[in-house]
This record gives structure tokens, sequence and C-alpha cells, in this order.
């Protein structure tokens, strides 16, 4: 007569059911960020590829939209695949996971290595970005958080502003914001309690004497500005990185240990 033996082999409650609430919140996280991108492209009255597709300059709607995905994605996979023990899926979910940390890796050495590059290329982006400030409401914002949190104007100063059609000095533009700067270059004032948007007009005209400009926008470059802040926040930094590294390598980890228990579990049934 036939019968089955099986093995003391036996998965892990801990890493089941850690790795299961782990990726069940990444899961949630990921639906909830592409909600938001939905919602952010509904109120700017884009919902279809050709719209999206037409949008000058960088979307920063893009960003939260590949985050949500990957996070949805990886959810999905580690979430069932640790509660169903399925095989295929947790290996998808650690090679994933592996792919990602291999390519941070890789960027941030070469970032490293290629200092002055990536320099020229951030400042080109940036410029090419300033030129499209008033085609986007969520570019705009992003740039105005910037500047005013790194206390910058511009990619390399003030004068990049000259890219955008509002801002340029040229005799030929009539806007009122003509060779001036966004309201979010401009020093706060303690004594106002309302942010005043128009204090960066004609603040580069020629009739503007340079302790006046000083006193009234930054002068720094945001490229610059960043290049300054990194190292007064180097610990932050890199225990932020730190910490990301380690849930990643963590989640494979859980992953690999998964597998190679349910493998044991499967070779030890025999007739």
């Amino acid at each position: 007569m036939h019968y089955y033996k099986q093995s003391q082999a036996r998965v892990s409650c801990f890493f089941k059911y850690f790795l299961f609430g782990l990726n069940i919140i990444f899961w949630l996280a990921g639906a909830g960020l592409l909600a938001i991108t939905f919602w952010a492209w509904n109120e700017k009255g884009v919902l279809n590829i050709q719209s999206i597709t037409e949008l000058n300059g960088f979307d920063p709607v893009w960003v939260i939209l590949v985050v949500g995905f990957l996070t949805f994605i990886l959810g999905f996979a580690g979430c069932i695949g640790a509660l169903r023990e399925n095989i295929c899926l947790l290996k998808f979910f650690s090679l994933i996971i592996g792919a990602i940390f291999t390519l941070e890796l890789v960027a941030g050495i070469l970032a490293f290595v290629f200092q002055d590059w990536v320099k020229e290329q951030v400042q080109n982006f940036v410029r090419d970005n300033i030129g499209v400030y008033r085609d986007d409401i969520d570019l705009q914002n992003l740039i105005d958080a910037v500047q005013k949190y790194m206390q910058c104007c511009g990619a390399g100063g003030p004068n990049d502003w000259d890219n955008n059609p509002y801002f340029n000095c040229s005799q030929e533009n009539t806007s009122r914001e003509r060779c001036g700067v966004p309201f979010s270059c401009c020093m706060p004032d303690p004594a106002q309690n309302v942010v005043n948007t128009q204090c960066g007009y004609d603040i580069r005209s020629k009739n503007k004497n340079k302790a006046e400009y000083d006193q009234t926008i930054y002068t720094k470059g945001c490229v610059q500005a960043f290049e300054d802040w990194l190292p007064r926040n180097i610990y932050f930094v890199a225990g932020s990185l730190l910490v990301i590294a380690s849930l990643q390598m963590f989640s494979i980890y859980l992953a690999r240990s998964l597998i190679s228990e349910i493998k044991a579990i499967k070779a030890g049934w025999r007739y």
C-alpha cells in the first residue's frame, strides 16, 4: 500500500505573516499613490494618454505614478506570495527588489564618480523646466517649494528665469512679470502676515541697485544650495538611505527564507 510521509520541515509563521503584513501596507500605499495620480490628472483636465504626453516639461505626477505602480505590484506579489506560499510570486518579489537595489547602488556610485557631469545635467534639467513654469501647476508648486525650502532662486541663479517667457527681460515681453522672479525667490518678511506674490516684480531690471537686489531675493542657485545643504544633513540622508537599503535587504531575506522552507516541505513529501 502506498503512503505519504512528511518531513519535519515547516514554514515559519513569523516569516510568512511578517512579510504578508509588511507588503499589505505597501500594497495599500501603492493603490493610494495610483489614486492620487489619477486625481491629479483629473484636476488638471488630462484624462487620456494623448493629453498627458502633450504636457510640457517635467510632470511630478509621473514620479508618483511610477512609485505607486512599483509599490502596488511588489506589495501584491509579496502579500499574495507569502499568504499562499507561492514560490513564483516570492521569486518575482525578491528579484525585482534586488534589481531596484542594484540600480540604486550603481546610480549612487556613478553619481559620485561623475559629479560634474551630474551637476551639469541637473542644472540643464532645472533650467528647461523653469521655461515651462507657468504651464503645469504641479511643476510650478514643486519649483516654488524647492526654492522656498532651499532658499535659492533658479538653477545657477536668478538670471535663469530669463528662460521663462513671462519673466525674461526682452523688450518683446509685455508681461507684468517681465524681468522679475517668482515670489518663492523672495526673502520672507517677518512683518508680513500675507505672502506678497508680487515681491519679485522688476527685481532684475537695470534700474534696481545691487543692495536692494541682494536684500529682496535669494541670489544663490538651487543646485549650489543643495550642495551646501547636503554636508549639513549628511547624517539624515545617510540614515534614510541605510533604512531603505536595510528594508529592501530584509524583504529579500524573508522572501528567500520562505522559498527555501516551502521547497524543503515539498521535497519532504514522498511515497
